[in-house]
């Protein structure tokens, strides 16, 4: 009986595999698995017969399979495991005495004589032992340690704080995540504690749209914390305790058709002194006197006097204050003290940002991130829905007058030239559709820059309606004038974008040390893997960069461009072949293949398509919004890649079906480009069992050194601990997204990866030093601050949508006993 279900296990499984790999291999891809399906076939045909023979015919095909897994993907035991966890297993029920017994030759007597367990049990043993050595092998690391001397001893960190006030999202607006705090080291990071925990309140309602995530980096200004949540309520909280002072809820409402559901911050202001000017020679002129955020700035000798009555008026009113974004397009200006609307701002405290726009559909627009305040002045962007409608709001680029909401210019990607003010009440209109820019913006207020990651036009997928203003702008960093918008420099990261590869990721601004000379440099990571280092001064690199080929589109009217540009440091992965597929087992591992083998890819700007293209790195990015972090003194850096591959596959526009009454905006699935000749349906490219088609580790820790423009070391980051129903913790290397921070003790704090932990690691060496457990996921950036002598660590853990981490309206504080 043992020996006849055996015999059936083998043929069922033989016959999947000469059936799949039939297909695969006419498909172009590898021959194992018709080969040992057909072997199988025969194997399970002889056992059924009793024949000892199947015993040598099967230890043959685990020995094979084994010699032809380890030729294709070395002693990799994640990759090892679907190849050949079956067939191991298998054999190792092949060697128990009830199979053994009823197989082989009858004696002359016709008694039964038991078949030799030799062949299967060698073949156990030597897989096994490959397996075993595997375990401790890590391919994918590099061990190496991030120079340790500091270059500078009077680091430039951007607008001047106190070393343990974290001011703006990246702490200052040169966005380096980088706390001059040295009391946590690598010596006590272990020894962190909770010290208060807060929760919002804020949690995720049923009829949230998918990718509802709370994305958050507080920030630390006096004795309080500012923070904004989901759904746009704005919180004080006490630095110390965790004790809220106030809160206020923008009532922004709820709407299903927003992409985004999130803040990532809110901005901090403080208004300089104004003293009124007065028209009698004995009373003191108009003067503004230096704040922490903003240098002093004396006021021109034409300045009218009811100007600076009025900034006298609003500084009395709100001397400090936080600007909260709203995912119904409005930007609030509070009382910091008393979370208060300050009356003096656009209307009665609230400035709508979709005014100007030539169509503007409810729940398409809105601002997910902080604006920068710099020079007096707000300057923002907003998230336009991807692939919704090519009547879509424009990405214009807008500054405000800090005080009044006053606008003072707009740069239009679609319209560069001219950045004066258009007239709203006259008709004029910002151009419709143009790339917008979602991230968060930095400034040097010494060089008068603001540098913007732009983003595409709708369709991603699409370029042949796109203006030369528009083609030229498309997923770049561009250097804006912070007194006019005026462009400086553009440097594009992707030609003629096909694959949305916007560029997601704050620019980091540090002082770089070339040949003896200090050189100011921007360090803008990008989705498809590269780390632009620029001169900030122009947007040249400060090492040479290549022009890569690049396939040509099978679109009729589309024109992918030849070539595309990669920079010197860049952690780009390599090009997926058939061996870089995976699976739970065998069998959907050979899914995957013909999956791969049906999709067209020709490495990493294959154009999309009507059959499919694989886009790898997906459209998830290499590295997204979290950014990098920098040690502005060591001039090192530490970043996140994750290598995540989409699918993408163009829809005639006449297959699209009608817009369902219940369904919800998002970027996975069908997206429709209303207006536009195909839609595009796109998604994670997944096996049949619904985990990543590609081998991990799909998750990095890496260090840099910005000098000279390496990769350090790289380690995997992050466990399947909360990706399957037991609880697992195994160090996989897993996807993630958030950001890091670093301090001045040579510590990096980071959340992000989709398993619900909060890490410290050390910089030098990338390795772990100390973990927490998270109530919720942790899919945002950490900070850091001094309160009453003590350094306290704060991550917001509240879960990200599309990653399907656990929501929450967490803020944990840590610090050392």
């Amino acid at each position: 009986m043992m020996i006849s279900f055996m015999s059936c296990i083998l043929g069922l499984l033989g016959l999947a595999l000469a059936l799949g790999g039939t297909k695969l291999a006419m498909l172009g891809g590898s021959l194992y698995y018709i080969i040992v399906g057909v072997a199988l076939l025969v194997t399970a045909l002889l056992m059924f017969r009793r024949k000892a023979a199947s015993l040598w015919l099967y230890a043959a095909i685990v020995i094979g399979t084994l010699a032809w897994a380890v030729w294709e993907v070395g002693f990799d035991w994640w990759q090892l495991a679907p190849r050949g966890g079956i067939l191991v297993l298998i054999a190792l029920i092949l060697c128990l005495p009830v199979f053994r017994r009823n197989l082989g030759d009858r004696s002359e007597v016709g008694a039964p004589r038991a078949a030799s367990v030799l062949p299967v049990a060698v073949a156990s043993i030597v897989s096994i032992l490959v397996a075993g050595y595997s375990l401790f092998q890590e391919p994918s690391r590099i061990i190496g340690e991030l120079p340790t001397e500091k270059l500078t001893t009077e680091a430039n960190t951007g607008n001047a704080m106190e070393d343990g006030e974290w001011h703006q999202y990246g702490r200052t607006n040169y966005g380096q995540r980088w706390s001059p705090l040295e009391q946590i080291t690598p010596a006590n990071v272990a020894d962190l504690e909770l010290a208060w925990e807060y929760q919002t309140g804020d949690v995720k309602r049923p009829d949230d749209v998918g990718e509802t995530t709370y994305q958050v980096t507080p920030l630390k200004v006096g004795d309080s914390l500012y923070v904004c949540t989901p759904h746009n309520i704005a919180i004080s909280i006490d630095a110390k305790t965790g004790k809220e002072n106030w809160r206020f809820d923008a009532n922004s409402g709820m709407n299903p058709d927003r992409q985004h559901q999130t803040c990532r911050g809110v901005t901090y202001w403080q208004a300089p002194e104004v003293t009124a000017a007065a028209s009698t020679d004995d009373q003191p002129d108009a003067t503004q006197v230096e704040t922490a955020d903003e240098p002093a700035v004396q006021p021109a000798d034409d300045q009218p006097a009811d100007d600076t009555a009025l900034r006298a008026a609003a500084a009395a009113e709100c001397p400090r204050r936080v600007y909260l974004p709203t995912a119904d397009a409005r930007l609030i200006a509070l009382n910091a003290d008393t979370g208060e609307v300050c009356s003096f701002f656009g209307e009665e405290g609230t400035l709508p940002l979709e005014r100007g726009m030539e169509y503007n559909p409810a729940g398409y627009y809105y601002s997910t991130s902080p604006p920068v305040a710099v020079d007096g002045k707000l300057i923002i962007g907003g998230a336009v829905n991807d692939n919704f409608s090519t009547k879509s709001q424009s990405g214009v680029i807008r500054a405000f007058d800090i005080d009044t909401g006053e606008l003072l210019w707009n740069w239009d990607s679609g319209n560069p030239e001219d950045t004066t003010p258009i007239d709203i009440e006259g008709g004029e209109r910002y151009t419709t559709n143009s790339p917008n820019s979602w991230s968060v913006f930095s400034a040097d207020a010494e060089l008068g820059l603001v540098y913007i990651p732009t983003g595409n036009q709708v369709p991603d997928q699409l370029g042949m309606n796109r203006t030369p203003e528009v083609e030229a702008r498309s997923s770049a960093i561009v250097a804006l004038d912070i007194a006019t918008g005026q462009e400086q420099w553009i440097r594009q990261t992707v030609h003629h974008d096909l694959w949305d590869m916007d560029v997601p990721a704050q620019p980091v601004l540090i002082d770089l040390t070339r040949d003896g000379q200090t050189v100011p440099a921007l360090v803008g990571p990008t989705k498809q893997g590269d780390i632009w280092i620029l001169d900030r001064r122009t947007g040249e690199p400060l090492s040479p960069r290549d022009e890569l080929p690049a396939a040509p589109s099978k679109i009729p009217g589309e024109e992918a461009l030849p070539t595309q540009p990669i920079s010197a440091l860049t952690f780009r992965p390599d090009r997926l072949t058939g061996a870089n597929m995976w699976g739970g087992t065998m069998i959907d591992q050979m899914m995957c293949r013909i999956q791969f083998q049906s999709l067209d890819y020709e490495g990493q700007y294959t154009p999309p398509s009507l059959n499919g293209t694989l886009v790898y790195p997906g459209n998830f990015g290499t590295f997204n919004w979290g950014s990098v972090a920098v040690d502005p003194e060591r001039q090192v850096m530490f970043g996140m890649p994750t290598y995540l591959p989409f699918t993408a596959r163009l829809v005639p526009a006449s297959e699209i079906p009608p817009k369902g009454e219940d369904e919800k905006a998002s970027e996975q699935g069908l997206n429709r480009n209303e207006g536009a000749d195909y839609g595009v349906f796109m998604g994670p490219f997944l096996s049949p069992l619904g985990v990543p088609c590609t081998a991990p580790p799909w998750g990095f820790v890496a260090g840099a050194d910005l000098n000279t423009e390496s990769v350090v070391w790289k380690h995997k980051n992050g466990t399947i601990r909360d990706m399957t129903p037991l609880p697992l913790k195994i160090k996989l290397g897993v996807p993630g997204i958030g950001g890091p921070m670093i301090t001045r003790g040579g510590v990096v704090f980071l959340g992000a990866a989709v398993d619900d932990y909060l890490r410290a690691y050390d910089l030098t060496t990338g390795d772990q030093l100390w973990e927490t457990r998270l109530p919720a996921g942790g899919q945002s950036t950490p900070m850091t601050y001094e309160q009453d002598g003590e350094q306290y660590v704060v991550i917001v853990a509240g879960g990200h949508g599309s990653v399907g981490t656990k929501p929450g309206d967490y803020i944990m504080s840590y610090k050392l006993p």
